[in-house]
C-alpha cells in the first residue's frame, strides 16, 4: 500500500474519451492509493505532457488515432522514473512484445476486470514486470538470439584494414621473393633500400610480427600474398 501522502500518479493515454472517462473514475476511487494527473489522446500530447508531469506510471493504448504508440514508446520512459503499462485492444502478439521490447512494463488487454488493472498498475509502479510467462519467453529469446547474431570483431581483419596498397605490394613482393635481400627487393619494387625499411617497419607494427620470416608465415596464413589491385 502507497502512503496517502504519496499516492501513485497515473498519466492516461488514449484516443477514446469514454475509456479516458471510466479509467479516471476508477484509478480515481482507489485514492489516496493513486491518482490521475493527466490524460493525452495522440502521441504528441502523451510525448509532452510525459514530460512535463513525469508520472510514475503511464497507461497507454498503442493505437492511438491510426498511429501506433510503439513509436513513441521510448521517448516515454526515457525520463528514468515513468513506467509504463500497455492497456489495449491489440490481439497481435508481435506488436504486445514489441512494446516489452521498447520498455513496457506490463501489458493488459482492455477487457481485464478493474481489480485486475488498478492491481497491475501498483505492481508496474514497485518495479514488477506484470506480462505472461509465454510473452517474456518470446521477448528473452529474441534479445538472446540478436545478441548472438552480432559477428564478434576480428582483430586481424582490423589490422589488414589498416594496410595502404603499397604495403599490400610489398608484402606480396615479400611472399614471392622469400630469399630475396632487401636490396633485391627493394630493386623490383623500385623504391629505395631505405624507403624499403620504413616501409617495413610500418607493415610489422601494423600486422604485430616482428621480421620478414613472420611476416612471410602471417600472410600465408591470412592470405595477404596475393597482389594488391
Amino acid at each position: 500500500m502507497q502512503p496517502a501522502t504519496h499516492p501513485i500518479s497515473v498519466l492516461l493515454v488514449d484516443d477514446h474519451q469514454t475509456m479516458l472517462w471510466g479509467l479516471s473514475r476508477l484509478i480515481d476511487g482507489e485514492h489516496p492509493r493513486m491518482k490521475v494527473v493527466g490524460t493525452a489522446c495522440c502521441c504528441e500530447d502523451a510525448v509532452a505532457t510525459s514530460q512535463s508531469l513525469a508520472p510514475d506510471v503511464i497507461v497507454l493504448d498503442l493505437d492511438l488515432d491510426g498511429h501506433s504508440a510503439l513509436d513513441i514508446l521510448p521517448r516515454l520512459v526515457s525520463n528514468e522514473v515513468s513506467r509504463v503499462m500497455v492497456l489495449t485492444g491489440e490481439r497481435e502478439q508481435r506488436t504486445l512484445d514489441l512494446a516489452v521490447l521498447q520498455g513496457a512494463r506490463g501489458v493488459m488487454r482492455k477487457d481485464a476486470p478493474a481489480q485486475q488493472v488498478i492491481d497491475a498498475i501498483e505492481r508496474v509502479h514497485n518495479g514488477e514486470l506484470c506480462v505472461d510467462a509465454q510473452s517474456i519467453g518470446r521477448v528473452f529469446y529474441e534479445l538472446t538470439a540478436v545478441k548472438k547474431q552480432q559477428p564478434k570483431a576480428d582483430p586481424e581483419a582490423a589490422k589488414q584494414a589498416s594496410l595502404t596498397s603499397k604495403e599490400r605490394e610489398i608484402i606480396h613482393t615479400v611472399v614471392e621473393g622469400s630469399g630475396a635481400s632487401n636490396k633485391a627487393l627493394a630493386a623490383r619494387l623500385f623504391v629505395t633500400e631505405h624507403t624499403l625499411r620504413n616501409h617495413l617497419t610500418s607493415i610489422y607494427q601494423k600486422l604485430g610480427v616482428g621480421n620478414r620470416l613472420e611476416l612471410y608465415i602471417y600472410a600465408m596464413k591470412h592470405q595477404l600474398h596475393t597482389p594488391a589491385h
